[in-house]
């Protein structure tokens, strides 16, 4: 790179960050941290378990926030200085490490920009995650299990917990069916860019005849509610199941009979967890998770997006995918929404699905300004 470049490119950054940095709003996050500070050290704040644990959390986000703004005025520091430096006296050894830091702080400085244009309202939130194979038998069941692994390397990446809260294993390899839940801040902004329908392509490692295969699965999100959401359910509205579990597909599951299913009969919506150690706590997981589901289907009813959300679940097969992952006769994964297509299928598998994510924010976020 050349130092006009770099100048250019730099100087580009500064004002990208600075126009991010307005979005950000750090007074008002720092006057809204003070306020919760306040309440927290009023004497019996712990009195009220759930609203005091509402207030710690919502101080712990706004806390990492602002450092997060922090870092970035940092890194708009370091250029200024960079550049301050290169225009006085030109010194290779400093350029080299100029150059060096530049992708790191646009990679920061992107990420920073994608947080900003996460304002939704359940944006903050932990996700609950679903994956279904599709019609295709242990060829979608493997790719089903294939896309587990690669959100479990996306979230490593990001730093998010990824807990396998129930799994179906298939009968030869891979997994029908996984529950996973994603904890960390904006986990449930970032990954409803994921809902849809997810297509393989590759010459099948179950095929003899080595020809080439063709797998859908589907990805479904959901944003993960706080234990105290008042969610009203009559007990005489759920059947509850108990089975064996099995750690086949999953991680942390254990092998007694502890695993609990919940069907919600009025709607029909169905949740399981099998990893905790007692039937008991697996009951008691499996129903926060049915109040967050149930709280988002009332939500949805409420504001007459039920239809939107049924559309995202379309049949899982041809003419409905929202990726394409080929495998042969050449490398390439392209997101069919916004056209973003890289040629290293193997860096995506392993969890680089940031570009992917942001491609799809900036492009809804332009059609929301747009109306």
């Amino acid at each position: 790179m050349e130092y006009i470049d770099f100048k250019k490119e730099a100087s580009d950054l500064i004002e990208k960050i600075s126009e991010v940095r307005k979005l950000l709003a750090l007074e008002q996050k720092a006057e809204e941290m003070r306020e919760l500070e306040a309440q927290m050290n009023v004497p019996n704040f712990w009195n009220n378990q759930n609203r005091a644990k509402k207030i710690s959390k919502k101080v712990s986000q706004l806390r990492e926030e602002i450092e997060h703004i922090h870092k970035l005025d940092s890194a708009k520091d370091e250029l200024e200085t960079y550049l301050t430096f290169l225009d006085d006296e030109f010194a290779q050894e400093l350029f080299e490490e100029a150059i060096e830091v530049l992708p790191k702080i646009k990679q920061f400085a992107e990420k920073a920009e994608i947080e900003a244009l996460l304002n939704g309202e359940y944006d903050h939130n932990d996700a609950l995650f679903t994956i279904h194979a599709g019609a295709g038998g242990t060829e979608a069941q493997d790719w089903a299990q294939m896309l587990q692994r690669m959100y479990m390397h996306w979230a490593e990446n990001n730093g998010f917990t990824f807990n396998v809260i129930d799994s179906l294993p298939g009968e030869e390899a891979g997994i029908k069916s996984a529950s996973i839940e994603i904890g960390g801040t904006f986990a449930y902004g970032m990954l409803k860019s994921e809902i849809g329908i997810h297509r393989l392509v590759r010459i099948s490692p179950f095929n003899a005849q080595g020809k080439r295969q063709t797998s859908f699965a589907s990805v479904f999100v959901y944003p993960e509610f706080d234990d105290d959401i008042e969610v009203e359910i009559d007990p005489k509205d759920l059947k509850i199941d108990t089975y064996h579990a099995s750690g086949a597909g999953g991680q942390h599951v254990n092998t007694t009979d502890s695993a609990v299913r919940i069907t919600h009969l009025p709607t029909n919506i169905v949740v399981s967890c099998q990893n905790e150690r007692s039937q008991i706590q697996n009951r008691e997981k499996a129903m926060a998770i049915l109040k967050s589901r149930l709280y988002q289907y009332y939500e949805e009813l409420r504001k007459e997006e039920k239809k939107n959300m049924e559309a995202s679940k379309a049949e899982i097969g041809w003419g409905n995918q929202i990726r394409s992952y080929v495998f042969q006769p050449y490398q390439m994964v392209k997101d069919h929404r916004t056209n973003f297509e890289v040629g290293q299928v193997d860096k995506v598998m392993n969890g680089d699905l940031d570009p992917f994510i942001y491609a799809w924010l900036k492009m809804t976020a332009r059609s929301r300004m747009n109306g």
